[in-house]
């Protein structure tokens, strides 16, 4: 499993636009234990397994993601925790943190499968787990993720406290749907240790619903949470999107990611890498490079050649678009792009 491809010289992942990559999103699955109405269809059609990178190819890809400069990596999904073996591949990983190689490895997940897995991603090395929450009504989440319990959601934050890792909310604000949870849910959180970010609705793949009637503007979250509670802008800075405020009422952190009412592209230092090996510059293109066949065929100098391809035809930014019709951005859905 710690087969690294040869270390070349090599020069940093900057693109056309002078922005330096140093965080890789790195999906291991599309297969997910829910099933979230603004992530994909109430009936999905899964890859066939065959078409997915090894375990291995997946920390080789990392490697030589480490080798060009990127410092943080976070693996997600679908559910990354439900791919088999996949804990081998965070340990892997985890060898990787110190000088000259990762600043952090992270993990996002809907906290499912962290009863059985917390103590082991704790000890490989991870710090900070992104979980996605977006209710602590039973009804609600039963209907969002069309049949998850919340409770075994509680269950395995829960566990991921006991095991030492920092936990962060992630919620997506759904007009009509949650938007009147997210006080409590904020709450809640805060009374538990746990950072929130708060993110908007993206048109990323066709979901069978009207993205339109979804959208939740943050700036509108923002003034209404400010009439209840008192916000102080945070100059932090996690690596990711969000923008950050202390809530001086519940003494925590709750961050915003828009990128819609507030698009960040002009600072974006990340790029995402599919199960299946393609390479998106850009969550709301379709643009992508393969790095499959590269890294099977050519070895570390073809990986390298599509890296710096990738890095000339990134682009400036998305242009996502939720109003009333408007077609998804990109047509894959955000559980095979990697949430």
């Amino acid at each position: 499993m710690d087969r690294r491809l040869p270390v070349s010289p090599a020069t940093p992942l900057i693109d056309r636009f002078g922005r330096q990559i140093t965080y890789l999103r790195l999906s291991v699955t599309d297969r997910c234990d829910l099933r979230c109405v603004y992530c994909m269809k109430a009936r999905p059609e899964f890859l066939p397994k065959a078409d997915l990178l090894t375990l291995e190819e997946l920390t080789l890809v990392c490697d030589a993601f480490i080798s060009r400069g990127v410092t943080k990596i976070r693996l997600t999904g679908g559910e990354p925790l439900v791919r088999k073996d996949v804990i081998t591949v965070i340990e892997t990983l985890g060898t990787r943190i110190g000088p000259a190689g990762l600043d952090e490895l992270c993990l996002t997940t809907n906290a499912t499968q962290l009863p059985k897995y917390a103590d082991r991603i704790a000890a490989a090395g991870i710090r900070r787990v992104n979980i996605s929450l977006d209710t602590l009504e039973p009804d609600v989440y039963r209907r969002l993720t069309r049949g998850g319990d919340v409770n075994v959601a509680l269950t395995g934050i829960a566990a991921a406290k006991r095991a030492g890792l920092k936990v962060k909310i992630n919620a997506v604000a759904m007009a009509g749907v949650n938007e009147t949870h997210l006080p409590g849910l904020i709450a809640w959180a805060h009374g538990e240790g746990h950072d929130v970010s708060l993110i908007e609705v993206m048109p990323v793949g066709e979901i069978g619903a009207d993205r339109s009637a979804q959208f939740l503007s943050l700036e509108n979250v923002r003034a209404a949470l400010a009439r209840q509670w008192s916000l102080t802008d945070l100059p932090d800075n996690t690596g990711g999107p969000a923008r950050y405020a202390r809530i001086a009422e519940t003494g925590g952190r709750l961050g915003f990611i828009s990128p819609l009412t507030g698009n960040f592209c002009d600072t974006c230092n990340r790029v995402r890498v599919t199960c299946t090996g393609e390479l998106y510059t850009c969550l709301g293109k379709s643009g992508r490079i393969d790095l499959r066949q590269p890294l099977r065929e050519g070895g570390r100098d073809a990986l390298d050649d599509a890296l710096d391809a990738a890095m000339a035809s990134k682009p400036l930014g998305h242009d996502f678009d939720v109003s009333p019709g408007a077609a998804a951005s990109v047509d894959r859905d955000m559980a095979r792009t990697g949430g």
